[in-house]
């Protein structure tokens, strides 16, 4: 989360390939502009070594993924992460802001890596266009909390995820970049965390979000 200081200076310690701060659905609306000016006092200040540092936005549409986008950028984010990316259109979008403040900051353009989390039926069908959007797209990831949500299901066994990881692995695959899957909610579940990291495995996927250091 975006606004807890010691969860993000202490993220560095656990190990990940890849970490992520989030101004998106972990921060509360009242808390966004604070935990957007820690983001980028972080990423300014603390020492990730080698790792890569992705930030995930609120989306464009609700007024606030811009404001993060200044707040990152100059800060020296690596991977910006698109939520509810439903076409190839949000990503143009989301890449139009990404280029203007690279160009205003004297940042190469490019520099500033862009992942798309497809989160709706909509994003699951337009798959293949969002993941051939933008040359700076290094992935595709599934979001299924909110996926299962429009869907009208819950999460159960994988069952009701297999078409939409299905339809990403192949977009992916197809775009020649990586496949990210959805995190595993139940932290406390290690034999079924266990199974759904096999499972994502064999079906091809690259890498898999968690969202706690017991995972």
């Amino acid at each position: 989360p975006g606004n807890n200081p010691g969860m993000i200076s202490d993220a560095r310690i656990y190990g990940a390939d890849s970490i992520m701060l989030d101004l998106e659905d972990s921060v509360a609306y009242t808390e966004k502009d604070a935990a957007r000016l820690l983001v980028h006092n972080a990423l300014k200040t603390l020492d990730f070594g080698r790792k890569e540092v992705v930030v995930r936005i609120n989306d464009l549409a609700s007024g606030l993924g811009v404001l993060d986008l200044e707040a990152i950028i100059p800060a020296g984010v690596h991977v910006v992460r698109l939520p509810k990316t439903d076409s190839a259109q949000d990503v143009a979008d989301c890449e139009a802001e990404i280029a203007r403040i690279e160009r205003k900051h004297g940042i190469p353009e490019g520099a500033v890596g862009m992942m798309a989390a497809i989160e709706s039926a909509r994003g699951v069908l337009n798959a293949q266009s969002i993941a051939a959007a933008s040359d700076r797209l290094i992935g595709v990831a599934l979001g299924a909390e909110d996926y299962v949500t429009d869907l009208k299901t819950t999460r159960s066994d994988g069952t009701e995820l297999l078409f939409a990881r299905s339809m990403i692995l192949n977009a992916a695959r197809a775009a020649g970049i990586a496949a990210l899957d959805t995190v595993y909610s139940d932290v406390n579940n290690e034999e079924g965390f266990l199974a759904e990291v096999a499972l994502i495995r064999k079906l091809g996927f690259d890498g898999k979000s968690v969202i706690n250091p017991r995972q």
